[in-house]
């Protein structure tokens, strides 16, 4: 039986855990990231992985730091077969990486050499790729910069934002790693490099990328917007006011307004000029100090003095 230490964080990382499970192998532990204060509260959270590992009844280690720690000793110890690695969100250290006999594989959620980096999917639908995918590559020191081994590509839909996509990719990502695992383990898998001059990255998003420049093309701001939803989301500001943008489209108006101005109000939405003398419709919104609502309810309730020609920045 292989031998397995998995490395993971968030929710994309469950199925894929859930799924060496199921097939048999034997996980000495699963390492993920320290429990966090969440919520206005600060109510300390176990990441998503720990829940699943404890459900599981497997052993979790929590190191804040990986490298020269006791728990980077404590895994190397353990001597597993292989270590796999999906969204653990730290880079291993050399003499992690050197130890498994079968090495250490990464499920990366992009075709690479594109994306590397912690947020490929929020770039991607940023950048307006019509496509992305998972890569499963053996590790390397320098971040997301191993030889593939296999990948597998979907589609981008206009109706898709980042949260749809990590459910999407979750799941393509079990499903490689689930055909791809005997192939490494019986050693006929590639080992393909990766060419460096197609490298792009996709570094973890800033607050500077979170705050839509209406001067951009509608296409551009709708791409922004559903890259950042459900989180960290999109904002503007309305009189001095954050306002987070939860739910838009594109808009039919072709107008001469000047970009961030009211253009076009309706009973279930209001549209906004852009860059490009185009609109985007806004469905679902957030405005500082209230719950997400639906334009609709804003409407009724505090942008009822909403007005053609109104000012978003």
């Amino acid at each position: 039986m292989t031998s397995v230490v998995f490395m993971g964080t968030p929710d994309f990382s469950v199925p894929i855990l859930r799924m060496i499970q199921e097939e048999g192998y034997e996980i000495l532990a699963v390492v993920t990231q320290p429990d966090r204060p969440v919520g206005r509260k600060r109510v300390l959270t176990p990441p998503p992985v720990k829940a699943e590992a404890l459900r599981l009844g497997l052993p979790v280690i929590q190191p804040e730091k990986l490298r020269n720690s006791e728990e980077l000793l404590e895994i190397i110890n353990l001597k597993p077969d292989i270590v796999i690695t999906a969204a653990f969100g730290q880079i291993l250290p050399k003499s992690l990486l050197d130890a498994p006999p079968l090495g250490c594989i990464n499920v990366h959620a992009s075709l690479l050499p594109k994306y590397r980096g912690g947020a490929p999917i929020h770039q991607a639908i940023i950048d307006g790729e019509e496509k992305t995918g998972v890569t499963i590559m053996y590790m390397a020191e320098k971040l997301d910069a191993g030889d593939i081994i296999t990948q597998r590509a979907i589609s981008i839909e206009d109706e898709d934002n980042t949260g749809t996509m990590f459910e999407k990719l979750s799941v393509v990502g079990r499903e490689l790693l689930k055909e791809t695992l005997p192939i490494i383990i019986e050693g006929k898998n590639e080992r393909i490099p990766q060419d460096e001059e197609k490298v792009t990255f996709a570094h973890n998003i800033s607050r500077e990328q979170e705050r839509v420049d209406w001067s951009n093309g509608a296409r551009n701001v709708f791409n922004q917007v559903r890259g950042l939803t459900p989180w960290p989301t999109a904002y503007t500001t309305f009189q001095g006011e954050n306002v987070k943008l939860w739910s838009v489209k594109e808009g039919d108006s072709v107008t001469t307004h000047t970009p961030g101005q009211v253009v076009k109000i309706e009973n279930d939405s209001f549209e906004v000029a852009t860059g490009d003398g185009k609109s985007i419709v806004i469905y679902e919104l957030q405005p500082a100090g209230k719950k997400r609502m639906t334009a609709q309810d804003y409407l009724r309730g505090t942008g009822s003095k909403l007005a053609i020609g109104d000012q978003f920045e």
